[in-house]
């Protein structure tokens, strides 16, 4: 008579019960950050459905969208409002930001290299002198600041503000830029030395081209950073001084206290750019703020 093997209760593997731990947390995850999530999109839908709103209907329900009266004169105002030129602040903020940039990139960049391809403790110090400006807060600055533009005469004036913008996002620059350069092979600039380069050479001509991922970094973070930038502006350029957007929807609160009709159109033109920006560009700011992570 013969007897049938009996079969041993068949178990989940490890990687089963991994795949499910790792299912249980991104589900927990969710749950966490969607509401996180709309709790901050929150202010934002504020302002964009009271842009459209009478007066009347903001103060009664600002949560409400009433379609039967939704209007589009408000922003039309707001585009041509003689006490807020909002193209006017575009231009000149659009400036700011891309003067900004390029001075950045070719300040921080040679810099970068040479402390990234130095070996010894004086390339070392000048990394630590440099990293020490991301522990001050630019708040904390403010005030020996203007007193050094105020005696150069470049307070209340655009290069003033370009100066001192440039001077605080350098440190997180080269922060980033030395990261990254350190982790491109010192074989590509034997090669460049081989064939005759110099250091600025081969910075420019062979370095440079690989750094597309952090420099886009930099142009992210930069780029949103003077955009939104308030402080700066309003105190080193003076209330006289032509707008930045920011500075601009400040004083149109002074004016428009009581007037929403007017506040909400011009918040939704001053985000509007940013939002426009960072939906086309999603991806890639995700791919180079993680870049800049890494290679760091």
């Amino acid at each position: 008579m013969t007897t049938t093997p009996s079969i041993a209760p068949v178990r989940p593997t490890r990687r089963r019960r991994g795949r499910a731990g790792a299912r249980a947390a991104a589900v927990v995850r969710h749950a966490v950050l969607i509401p996180i999530a709309l709790l901050w999109l929150v202010p934002l839908y504020v302002v964009i459905i009271n842009a459209f709103k009478t007066n009347g209907d903001i103060v009664a329900a600002p949560f409400e969208i009433p379609f039967d009266r939704i209007s589009l004169e408000y922003l039309q105002f707001a585009l041509v409002n003689p006490n807020f030129n909002v193209v006017g602040a575009y231009g000149y903020t659009a400036l700011l930001v891309v003067v900004n940039i390029v001075l950045l990139i070719v300040i921080a960049g040679p810099v970068s290299y040479v402390i990234s391809r130095g070996l010894n403790t004086r390339h070392r110090a000048l990394l630590f002198y440099f990293l020490l400006g991301t522990f001050i807060p630019g708040q904390a600055i403010l005030i020996p600041a203007t007193t050094v533009l105020r005696t150069l005469g470049l307070m209340n004036s655009f290069p003033g503000l370009v100066l001192f913008q440039v001077v605080a996002h350098l440190p997180v620059t080269i922060f980033l830029f030395v990261g990254y350069i350190r982790s491109i092979p010192r074989s590509i600039d034997e090669a460049a030395i081989i064939d005759g380069a110099g250091m600025l050479r081969r910075y420019w001509s062979v370095i440079f081209p690989l750094m597309r991922p952090i420099v886009a970094t930099v142009v992210i973070l930069t780029g949103m950073g003077v955009w939104n930038d308030f402080v700066h502006p309003q105190i080193i350029l003076g209330p006289f001084s032509p707008k930045t957007v920011t500075t601009g929807i400040y004083a149109a609160f002074g004016l428009y206290v009581n007037d929403y009709t007017i506040i909400f159109p011009d918040l939704l033109l001053a985000i509007a750019p940013l939002l426009i920006f960072f939906v086309f560009m999603q991806r890639h700011i995700v791919s180079g703020l993680t870049t800049g992570a890494l290679k760091s």
